[in-house]
C-alpha cells in the first residue's frame, strides 16, 4: 500500500532518525514563532544535471551511468519492489505550491508521482530508451538496511495544494537519457567499488 504521512515512523537507523529529527525541528520551529512552514518528504527524485557518478545517489542515475559504460544495472532482491519515481519539475512544482499556498502548513507532505513501479520495470525503461540491448543483472541478494516497497500516497498534497503530478515516467526517464547522451563525461560508473565497500561492511544479504 501507499505510503500515508501518518504511518507510524520507525526510527531503526541513524539515516531515518536524522530525518526525523529535522522534520520536527523545522515544524516545532515554524509553529512555535508563527513561521509557514511544511515538511515535504521526497521519494525517488531524478532529472537531468543529477550526478551520474555518485554510486550513492538515486537508482536511476546509478542505472543509467552503467548503461551508458556498457554495464548491466544491477538490480539487488528480484527487482520486484515497488518505488515511486518522480520527476524534479513536478517536485519544484509541489516545492513552489508550498510557497503559495497555506494548505499544508505545519504538516510532513509526500511528495511523489502517486505511480506505482518495480524497479526492474525501471532499469529496462532506461535500457530501451537509451537503445541498449543491455539485460538487468538479477542479483537475488539484497543489502540489510533496503525496504521492500516505499511508494508515495499524495492524497495530502493533491487536496491541500492541488498538487497534479504532470511528467510521466516516459517522458521523465526520456527527457534524462537524452540530457545524458550529451554528456557522456559525467558518467563515470563508480558502482562496483560502492559495492564491494557494502561487501566488505557485511551488509549485504
Amino acid at each position: 500500500m501507499p505510503t500515508r504521512e501518518d504511518k507510524p515512523l520507525y526510527r531503526d537507523n541513524i539515516y531515518s532518525m536524522t530525518k526525523y529529527h529535522q522534520e520536527e525541528m523545522v515544524l516545532l520551529i515554524g509553529k512555535t514563532y508563527g513561521i509557514p512552514a511544511v515538511a515535504p518528504r521526497f521519494f525517488n527524485v531524478y532529472g537531468p544535471r543529477q550526478s551520474l557518478s555518485n554510486p550513492y545517489a538515486g537508482v536511476a542515475a546509478i542505472w543509467l551511468s552503467r548503461l551508458l559504460n556498457g554495464k548491466p544495472p544491477v538490480v539487488f532482491e528480484d527487482g520486484g519492489q515497488l518505488r515511486d519515481f518522480v520527476s524534479i519539475h513536478d517536485v519544484v512544482d509541489c516545492l513552489m505550491l508550498m510557497l503559495e499556498k497555506p494548505g499544508a502548513d505545519y504538516l510532513p507532505v509526500n511528495v511523489g508521482s502517486g505511480e506505482t513501479v518495480t524497479i526492474l520495470d525501471i532499469a529496462r525503461l532506461l535500457a530501451r530508451i537509451l537503445g541498449s540491448t543491455i539485460e538487468p543483472e538479477i542479483t537475488q541478494t539484497g543489502r540489510t538496511f533496503d525496504i521492500r516497497h516505499n511508494t508515495a500516497d499524495i492524497t495530502r498534497a493533491r487536496q491541500t495544494l492541488g498538487f497534479a503530478p504532470r511528467v510521466s515516467l516516459e517522458q521523465g526517464f526520456t527527457e534524462l537519457v537524452e540530457w545524458a547522451k550529451t554528456t557522456p563525461d559525467v558518467a563515470v560508473d563508480f558502482f562496483d567499488r560502492a559495492v564491494q565497500e557494502l561487501r566488505d561492511k557485511g551488509l549485504l544479504v
